[in-house]
């Protein structure tokens, strides 16, 4: 039951609201200490990247070494780099050792995150992983960025941008500590031999020719969060310079967002138990996403002078549709019952792309296209990640596939 995990649940909220402390002032921090604008980009895009072959791996690690071993390299290769990044990089305005220890440090959240997520979908049953996944994301949004900021907010004024990293550290230690508590690991794995003759890369190149609906999730979870990440870079100028609206509306704007999206996290996934798992992802994150996604065009341009609340209920209907791909990480296992953790790989490698989709769309469209243009291709993505979504088959134990089954397609949506 997700109950039997409260203490990872716990971990997790620390760990993520630690890690997301200096979201918003690292990168004006660094160009303040000498570093340039353009090596910061470049510090971010190293972390990104290692972020990203970090979340790939977890679930795979987590198969083939067990998923407690992979929480702990996640608290260390957090921890450490952090130590050296702040004790010797940062004070030494070293620039290759800044690159070094905080591109390092990008290894660290993943393993911990997603060796927690694939710990607890091959662990909790079946008609409770819905549930179990919504606590999930409720922990990791509410600590990343949200309350992460906040801290932020509440250490800067008093303790300054140094000491502020250092309280993050004590707060990532803590949330590291507590998912070690009760950790249970249970997960079968394959002997040494096996490990040996199977690597990483083509154990997924053979699992997806065999199941293609593992690729379909990774690129659906990719689209899933690619916007997110990408409004971040280019919306702030839209609402302050663009349409005039106070930088206070904003960051209002982004607070409810994810807001929204921490709330009816938990929700969806519990209604996804009860109703289906791929039909919550199509319709409600999807189609649904799609639709909102607009609206954070349109709505601030017409209504932000006038209606200012018209704003918000655009970021809550934003957050709410984004909430509707939480049980993309009930309905994954599923497609590999007997490799839950490579299943999972999948899934965190999609994860970890769209950390830079986002910001690529912005980065190639938008001196061509506009803002307008970049919103119509992300609310696109998430039209087509409704229909592929479609295409998942769900392996049934009779062998035959619930897609394959079922005669009406519109039937096969409703089961999971």
């Amino acid at each position: 039951m997700p109950r039997d995990f409260a203490m990872q649940y716990l971990g997790l909220f620390f760990f993520m609201i630690g890690d997301g402390v200096e979201v918003g002032y690292l990168s004006p921090f660094l160009v303040s200490s000498g570093i340039s604008e353009h090596q910061v980009a470049f510090i971010f895009t190293l972390y990104g990247f290692a972020a990203a072959v970090s979340a790939w791996g977890a679930g795979l690690l987590c198969e083939y070494v067990g998923c407690r071993k992979v929480i702990i390299a996640g608290v260390a290769l957090w921890v450490v780099p952090q130590v050296l990044f702040l004790a010797w990089a940062l004070p030494s305005h070293i620039v290759w050792g800044i690159f070094l220890t905080y591109s390092i440090r990008g290894f660290g959240y993943p393993l911990l995150a997603y060796g927690i997520l694939t710990l607890i979908v091959k662990e909790v049953r079946a008609d409770q992983r819905g549930l179990a996944s919504g606590i999930f994301w409720f922990c990791f949004t509410c600590g990343l960025p949200t309350l992460g900021t906040v801290v932020a907010a509440i250490n800067l004024p008093i303790l300054g941008e140094y000491l502020t990293f250092w309280v993050a550290l004590g707060i990532v230690i803590l949330g590291g500590g507590l998912s070690l508590i009760a950790l249970p690991d249970h997960s079968h794995k394959p002997n040494a031999l096996a490990i040996r003759q199977d690597s990483h890369f083509s154990q997924l190149l053979k699992e997806s020719y065999t199941h293609p609906s593992l690729l379909l999730i990774c690129v659906i979870r990719a689209i899933n969060s690619a916007a997110t990440h990408g409004i971040i870079v280019f919306m702030p100028f839209y609402f302050v310079q663009t349409l005039g609206l106070s930088n206070e509306l904003w960051i209002h704007f982004l607070e409810t967002i994810f807001a929204s999206n921490i709330v009816f996290n938990v929700l969806l996934g519990a209604v996804s138990d009860r109703l289906s798992w791929r039909g919550t992802v199509l319709w409600a994150g999807g189609i649904g996403s799609s639709f909102s996604c607009v609206l954070l065009y349109w709505v601030p341009a017409l209504y932000g002078h006038s209606h200012p609340w018209s704003v918000y209920v655009a970021a809550i209907l934003f957050g709410l549709t984004l909430a509707g791909y939480v049980p993309l990480s009930a309905l994954t296992p599923s497609l590999l019952p007997e490799k839950k953790g490579v299943a999972m790989s999948f899934l965190n490698l999609g994860a970890g792309c769209s950390v830079w989709l986002g910001p690529l769309i912005v980065y190639i469209f938008q001196p061509f296209i506009g803002v307008a243009g970049v919103i119509h291709i992300y609310a696109v993505l998430f039209f087509i990640s409704g229909i592929l979504v479609s295409c998942i088959k769900i392996p049934h134990p009779s062998g035959k596939s619930l897609h394959s089954q079922n005669s009406s397609p519109m039937f096969s949506l409703i089961s999971s």
